[in-house]
């Protein structure tokens, strides 16, 4: 009972301006596909799309210390990072993303970067493009100077400076489908897979470990793990919070058994 006053609240509006009397005839109308924009419509009210700079920062702290420098490492001789942002709402994230490489800037000379952020909204992500926030958004993680560095102010907010931007691109995409041969180097998913179904989420896993290098690294949310939900990934025997391909942690596990 109590999901289902939830889902009628989040589709409160849809139901109001679609003149539609009752969740029931909603539903027999998507079941029923009578209206082409409907399911969009209807996807957009149920997503939660919480979000703001360096969300619960203790990750970015991880990736910043101990992820990054490794895959610096690793990448030495093609000095070029792949990052996919997936769920990244308004974009948020994704620039936080490229803030951390502008905090470096002298590790990352000369590198390539390319962070992707996607999510089924194309509403966001048209939103993660303009790279455009009010002052509310901004200061949401970011002190004064930070927001200075990093944007410049417009008349009725601020607008992501075009060196951050050229870092990232967006696209709305479903994470359920396939990925395609795209190889990320890191991952982060977090807060996506609460809200799928366990077949679901262990689909979500195997479209992840598709596209993930196989020395890789994945972030989900701080409620989320791979633990009972997929053999595709194991977490990082030394970096909290991160998980790897599976195929990465097994030999290493045989050969301490030897």
């Amino acid at each position: 009972m109590s999901r289902r006053w939830r889902i009628e609240t989040a589709l409160s509006s849809v139901l109001r301006e679609r003149n539609i009397p009752t969740l029931d005839r909603l539903i027999s109308m998507l079941i029923a596909k009578e209206d082409p924009f409907l399911a969009d419509e209807v996807v957009e009210a149920l997503l939660n799309n919480e979000t703001y700079f360096f969300r619960d920062r203790t990750p970015f702290d991880v990736l910043a210390r101990d992820v990054l420098p490794q895959l610096a490492h690793a990448r030495r001789d093609q000095r070029r990072l792949r990052i996919w942002s997936a769920g990244c709402s308004t974009g948020q994230e994704a620039y936080s993303l490229a803030m951390l490489f502008d905090e470096d800037r002298e590790r990352w000379k000369d590198w390539k970067i390319e962070i992707l952020g996607s999510d089924v909204s194309q509403k966001v992500i048209d939103k993660a493009r303009a790279g455009r926030y009010t002052q509310f958004e901004v200061q949401r993680g970011l002190a004064i100077r930070q927001t200075i560095r990093w944007f410049e102010e417009e008349e009725d907010g601020w607008t992501v400076a075009p060196h951050l931007k050229s870092m990232v691109r967006f696209e709305t995409r479903n994470l359920l489908d396939p990925q395609g041969a795209r190889q990320f180097d890191l991952v982060l998913c977090r807060n996506v897979l609460l809200y799928l179904c366990k077949d679901k989420r262990r689909q979500a896993f195997d479209r992840l470990a598709s596209v993930i290098a196989s020395d890789g690294a994945l972030l989900l949310g701080a409620g989320e793990t791979v633990i009972g939900q997929t053999e595709a990934f194991a977490a990082d025997r030394d970096i909290r919070g991160i998980y790897r391909p599976a195929a990465l942690q097994a030999p290493a596990r045989r050969a301490t058994g030897t």
